[in-house]
């Protein structure tokens, strides 16, 4: 993946032509670290380009002085063109009160180009449902911003099985998936000139989680447990804490390889190691934390963004809860 987004990403921020540039879309179930790994991909890739260019902004004269070589932005629960265009405004801090559409698009392409933006990331983009005519103008318009001369990635889960790509047509060569021209690019100019007309078209990279069948995937698993592990700081904590003996088949099947689950997992389990004093993580210790995604803060669980849990430890066993001091109210009173 990182091979993939990284090269597309460079080979389009050096293209001086005038032509649409190819997209990439990362798709995945919810908690597998698809946002944090594009970030991190995009994050290098602007350190790179600021580098190259010795920081100076590439703003233009009258424009904030702002050189924003990747702009992140996160598609409404409930999107439309307005509302989508307005939250890339406000990435850069614009003022988009009183604009109506055309003015919202061309407001939108003057700020990536004249903040020098690069990369455009779109994240949970399978929020938009293509049985809504609002959500079907949306992916319209995002298919125009690939006029913009800049590279187009984005984030959902379960991306083919969305609806997304039902346009699209998979070019069995390259892989990649072809779309049509945009509607919504008529009413763009960028600079004076007419965005190009070609199809636009996109990588579709899938982010799966950890398996955990053949050997080869148990190494994989280990592996990444190992590059965990170094960032622990519990002052029992032993070389192989994550590694060793059934450790890594337990932490699987308590989190089933999902990375953002055992990222939740693990952080509860040393707070828990600190609170107690054992300063270190067991299968025993790890029992008493039971995983709970309820009310996940700024995720949407209907378009698959929180995943379902595997089954948690079970709470026999704990000292069951004082039940002296209850009010039972007037009811319990009179019946007794």
């Amino acid at each position: 993946m990182e091979k993939l987004l990284r090269a597309r990403i460079e080979s389009n921020a050096l293209k001086h032509k005038p032509t649409t540039r190819s997209g990439v879309m990362v798709t995945g179930g919810g908690y597998q670290g698809k946002t944090e790994t594009v970030c991190e991909i995009c994050a290098a890739f602007e350190d790179f380009w600021l580098d190259a260019h010795l920081h100076l902004p590439s703003a233009r004269p009258g424009t904030r002085d702002l050189h924003a070589p990747v702009a992140y932005v996160q598609t409404p629960v409930t999107a439309k063109p307005k509302s989508t265009c307005k939250a890339i405004l406000n990435f850069y801090g614009g003022d988009a009160k009183g604009m109506d559409l055309p003015e919202l698009i061309r407001q939108v392409a003057h700020s990536l180009n004249d903040h020098g933006t690069k990369v455009l990331v779109l994240d949970d983009i399978t929020r938009l449902r293509m049985h809504r005519a609002d959500d079907q103008d949306v992916l319209d318009l995002i298919r125009a911003f690939m006029s913009m001369h800049v590279t187009l990635v984005l984030i959902g889960v379960d991306i083919p099985g969305s609806g997304l790509l039902r346009e699209g047509r998979r070019d069995p060569h390259t892989g990649q998936w072809a779309f049509p021209p945009s509607t919504y690019a008529q009413q763009v100019r960028v600079n004076g000139q007419e965005p190009t007309q070609t199809e636009r078209r996109f990588d579709l990279i899938e982010l799966d989680r950890f398996r955990y069948s053949t050997p080869e995937q148990i190494a994989a698993w280990t592996t990444h447990l190992a590059g965990v592990e170094q960032h622990l700081r519990l002052m029992n904590a032993a070389s192989g804490l994550l590694t060793d003996g059934a450790m890594p088949e337990y932490l699987y099947r308590r989190t089933d390889g999902v990375v953002g689950l055992l990222e939740r997992l693990l952080e509860d389990g040393c707070r828990e190691a600190i609170d107690t004093g054992t300063e270190k993580l067991t299968e025993s210790l790890l029992d008493t934390v039971v995983l709970n995604l309820r009310d996940a803060p700024g995720r949407d669980p209907a378009t698959g963004e929180v995943p379902a849990l595997p089954p948690q430890p079970s709470q026999r066993g704990k000292r069951p809860r004082n039940t002296v001091f209850d009010d039972r109210g007037p009811a319990a009173e009179s019946a007794s």
